[in-house]
């Protein structure tokens, strides 16, 4: 049997690097054993539906290059991709297991749920359905349902015994059946919950590998029940570690280095995204760490998922981000870059603009960092750090050397960096200085920054008349 996984989201707003970690390794999955991937969408809780959340979500895998083989706005043999459109088949399966008597139909109102819960919370126990319904005799039970009563369908929990499965992760996992609880499967309003809709479209989308986050390996038995109530094998269980942040703290939609629009809007690039989080819980036999994603594809290994949690740092991230855009072909890096930088450039040739974002290439991390970088070179600001004062103040033959090159940068006629080089080596050789005490005080007083790109292409991109103005601050 051909392998294969699927993603399958909630359209509840848009995607963080958890969500698109879970994506990728059940993509690497399939892709590394020759499968397909398949895009479902969850999209049972209407309540908590955000519109337009499902084209982002499209976007997105397509953007970083997950492309579906099949589901939802793809199309393919297994549909429909949407379980809102699915509710007849649900009705169908849940009350087949009715009629099997591993399921049952279940009348408690909400008064009767409240109260056992307020007792569960008095005796500080979890709270449990107390199976009160599942003793109505089938007949009575479908009177009650015909009469139009308001039910619910709940799964018949054994009461006794293990059951147990091996996680490919985590190895065997074993639960007392004591303590699974009679899970609702449809709800009142005929929609199904996560847990009993799943599996049914596992199923018959015929997954063979189900990649999820490991919160889920404790209620994974309530799914095997289900498979063992219709007779059907159950799928290669992946239960992967969390995504968490350096603190220990969740992901969050709401926080920007977590948010994939942001990330992308900031100009962080697919390729590397992608290449970082394939390292978030996963391990190549190989040491090394940048893959393009067909050498994921060729490289991942289920087997070596890690079960210890994926640290997800935007510094690391932001780490391999500048890895690739060293990378990129400068023509390419050009076209990218150009969208980002926010200032007039109006009164500029595009030859002097085109020098400038090559001069600051392997300087940014990311694509609005282009701002900061090259602040100076479009407006008069002028405010040095601490650590700049501190270092101009750090030695008597500071003043002389900017003294000097002053003197030297009025004499320069043919405005390049070739002169600027020679105005350099002439204020090195007067003055017999060299190395941090000749270069950074004449970076700081010319860009303001003590750090940066060659200090000839930089001053010559200020021109003359700037660079004098700040050399004279």
């Amino acid at each position: 049997m051909k392998v294969r996984t699927r993603f399958a989201p909630s359209p509840t707003g848009y995607m963080h690097v958890g969500n698109l970690r879970s994506a990728l390794f059940a993509y690497l999955t399939a892709k590394s054993m020759g499968g397909e991937f398949i895009l479902r969408i969850e999209d049972t809780d209407q309540e908590r539906k955000v519109e337009g959340a499902v084209d982002f979500i499209c976007q997105t895998l397509n953007l970083v290059g997950l492309k579906p083989d099949e589901g939802a706005n793809v199309g393919g043999n297994y549909g429909p991709y949407f379980q809102s459109e699915r509710l007849d088949i649900y009705k169908k399966y849940a009350e087949m297991l009715v009629e099997k008597g591993d399921a049952y139909y279940c009348f408690c109102d909400e008064e009767r749920l409240e109260k056992l819960r307020e007792i569960a919370n008095a005796r500080k126990v979890p709270f449990m359905y107390d199976g009160h319904c599942s003793h109505i005799p089938l007949e009575e039970a479908k009177k009650r349902v015909a009469a139009g009563e308001k039910y619910v369908i709940r799964q018949k929990m054994p009461k006794e015994g293990i059951t147990s499965y091996v996680d490919t992760v985590y190895g065997e996992i074993k639960i007392e059946n004591a303590t699974l609880e009679d899970q609702i499967l449809l709800k009142s309003d005929g929609f199904p919950t996560y847990n009993f809709a799943n599996v049914i479209d596992d199923h018959l989308m015929e997954i063979t590998h189900v990649n999820r986050g490991n919160e889920y390996l404790s209620s994974t038995p309530k799914y095997l029940l289900l498979y063992k109530s219709f007779g059907w094998e159950s799928p290669v269980y992946v239960h992967q570690p969390l995504v968490i942040k350096a603190d220990g703290t969740k992901i969050s939609k709401r926080n920007k280095d977590d948010n994939l629009m942001d990330l992308m809007n900031r100009g962080f690039l697919p390729e590397a995204i992608i290449n970082y989080l394939a390292l978030l819980g996963w391990s190549p036999k190989e040491n090394r760490e940048f893959f393009t994603l067909k050498e994921l594809e060729e490289n991942f290994d289920i087997k070596r998922i890690s079960n210890a949690p994926g640290c997800y740092d935007i510094k690391k991230l932001e780490w391999f981000n500048a890895h690739y855009i060293k990378e990129m072909p400068d023509d390419k890096y050009l076209e990218w870059i150009k969208p980002y930088l926010t200032y007039d450039i109006s009164d500029k040739s595009a030859e002097w603009v085109d020098k400038l974002l090559l001069t600051y290439k392997s300087h940014i991390s990311y694509g609005i960092q282009i701002n900061d970088e090259v602040k100076n070179f479009f407006t008069d600001e002028y405010n040095l750090s601490d650590e700049c004062k501190e270092l101009l103040a750090s030695d008597e033959i500071v003043p002389l050397v900017i003294e000097k090159f002053i003197s030297e940068i009025e004499l320069i006629e043919d405005w390049n960096t070739d002169n600027i080089l020679k105005a350099i080596d002439n204020v090195k050789n007067s003055l017999n200085v060299k190395g941090k005490l000749l270069y950074m005080p004449l970076r700081i007083k010319a860009s303001g920054h003590m750090h940066g790109p060659e200090l000839d292409a930089c001053i010559f991109l200020l021109g003359k008349e700037k660079t004098l103005n700040n050399l004279r601050k």
